[in-house]
């Protein structure tokens, strides 16, 4: 079965680890049909366009979005991450940001980061901005509806994993609205999965145990801000940011999903060959599994295991592609 997909190369090493992705997947089996949009800082740098509102209708028509990477230095802050990344996921509704970790030692943990409000839904402003009596708030926005739908998710995650076991984080001694909210409903909604084990953490408690034991967790909840922060630390304590995968998902399937690794476009090292396409190519096996291509992104999986964590482009997807011919034969 073909599968309409819309790939975005954006800035850096984005286009690079991309193009690894796509070879990687079509080499073990997957049936492609790929178009390329250009959208990105170098974009906005050409015609001051980020992401136009025909331009999302038209992504709207596919199956699912493959993204490397996005943002250029010479771009001001905030204006791509808002402009494209942010803007696909509010309006695509892609509420559930999925991570997955695999650590040395082979345990493997998911967290499930809230994807469209939180502090992210731009809630606040200025006041006598520029002036020594300068004001500035910062909203978060948690609505029962956004919590219960990512904390349902995780539960029928957990549902399908081994331990069953199912962890909410989040700073409620603190943060004593949208604490409250998130853990009223996490205990409502675990009501309905007797077969789970829960346990919740404070945020900076969780911090200290992704790094010190992280095989206590199978599958963690979180909202947006704290969920952004725990997986770039996921990312480094499971070999590296390079190496982390991640997905942006609309679980009711009335959008396309958006895939993507979690490192950045990395422009100090753009053009020289140098890039890590794992992160890529795990996103691209990711995007497989959603589409229902489970045995293919499996063997995707499966052959970047064992291959180097650095070096040249070409070496790392030549490992990767030698791992996939092996397994097939």
């Amino acid at each position: 079965m073909s599968h309409k997909i819309a790939v975005i190369g954006g800035d850096g090493i984005g286009p690079e680890v991309t193009a690894v992705a796509l070879d990687v997947m079509a080499a073990a089996g997957a049936d492609l049909a790929t178009t390329e949009f250009r959208l990105g800082g170098f974009r906005y740098l050409e015609d001051g366009v980020v992401l136009p509102d025909d331009t999302l209708e038209e992504l709207r028509a596919y199956d699912a979005i493959l993204l490397g990477a996005v943002g250029t230095p010479e771009v001001p802050p905030g204006v791509i991450e808002r402009g494209l990344l942010l803007k696909a996921r509010f309006e695509l509704d892609l509420y559930v940001n999925l991570r997955p970790f695999v650590l040395k030692d082979g345990h493997e943990f998911v967290v499930i980061r809230e994807n469209t409000e939180g502090t992210y839904a731009g809630e606040g402003g200025f006041l006598r901005k520029g002036t020594k009596d300068e004001i500035a708030t910062q909203g978060s926005v948690n609505t029962r509806k956004g919590a219960e739908r990512c904390i349902r998710y995780g539960f029928e995650l957990a549902m399908g994993r081994e331990r069953k076991h199912l962890t909410l984080v989040h700073k409620t001694n603190v943060l004593t609205f949208s604490g409250d909210l998130w853990e009223r409903t996490f205990e409502e909604v675990a009501v309905e999965y007797p077969e789970v084990e829960t346990a919740y953490n404070h945020v900076d408690a969780a911090c200290i145990y992704f790094v010190e034991d992280p095989t206590r967790y199978e599958v963690v909840v979180t909202d947006n801000l704290f969920g952004d922060i725990l997986t770039d630390l996921g990312g480094a304590v499971a070999g590296g940011i390079g190496l982390a995968s991640s997905a942006n998902l609309n679980p009711d399937r009335n959008s396309p999903s958006l895939f993507e690794p979690v490192h950045g476009s990395a422009p100090d090292i753009a053009g020289k060959g140098l890039a890590n396409p794992t992160a890529a190519v795990l996103s691209g096996a990711m995007m497989l599994d959603f589409l229902g291509e489970n045995e293919t992104a499996n063997r995707v999986r499966a052959a970047c295991n064992g291959v180097p964590d650095s070096g040249p482009t070409t070496d790392i997807a030549a490992a990767i592609m030698s791992n996939l011919s092996s397994s097939s034969s």
